[in-house]
């Protein structure tokens, strides 16, 4: 059983000693995290997960990006707890978070990650929208929370903060 919550500043060291568990060394020289600088994680989004003794088991973070005019939704870093892995909490967060997106006035979110696991999620190929290098565009994915507000999209994604 997992109690979810919005993160708050609080939470914010040990999220981030979660995502140097789960990732690998230098994960902040990807390109996403350029998109990151100097922009807050998206209030009311950003969850954690914590066990019933109050330990985090997981946490998911959103960030704001543009597509030309268009403000969308960067998803991640999501990662769970070694010792929590494979109960479904991913999923959990994943489901949870984006239920909130849409009543926030969120229409589409996008993410860089594994086309076979996020598609049971609605994720699909986004074949007209282009993260900074060196991103395989194959990895480039959305999901509308606003049916058909992906139609049309195309360029490059942009930090929200230029």
């Amino acid at each position: 059983m997992f109690t979810l919550a919005v993160e708050t500043g609080e939470d914010w060291w040990e999220v981030e000693a979660l995502y140097d568990l789960c990732f690998a060394p230098g994960r902040e020289a990807l390109s996403s995290y350029r998109l990151r600088d100097g922009v807050d994680p998206v209030a009311g989004l950003s969850l954690v997960a914590r066990d019933v003794d109050g330990i985090l088991a997981g946490a998911i973070r959103y960030w704001p990006v543009k597509i030309g005019d268009v403000k969308a939704l960067l998803l991640g870093p999501v990662a769970v707890h070694p010792t929590h892995q494979g109960e479904g909490l991913g999923g959990l967060l994943i489901e949870d978070s984006l239920s909130r997106a849409a009543p926030l006035g969120w229409e589409r979110v996008m993410l860089v990650g594994d086309a076979p696991y996020y598609r049971r999620f609605g994720f699909e190929k986004l074949a007209d929208v282009v993260m900074p290098p060196p991103t395989n565009p194959e990895r480039v994915l959305g999901r509308a929370l606003v049916d058909g507000s992906w139609e049309d999209i195309a360029g490059d994604v942009e930090s929200a903060a230029g």
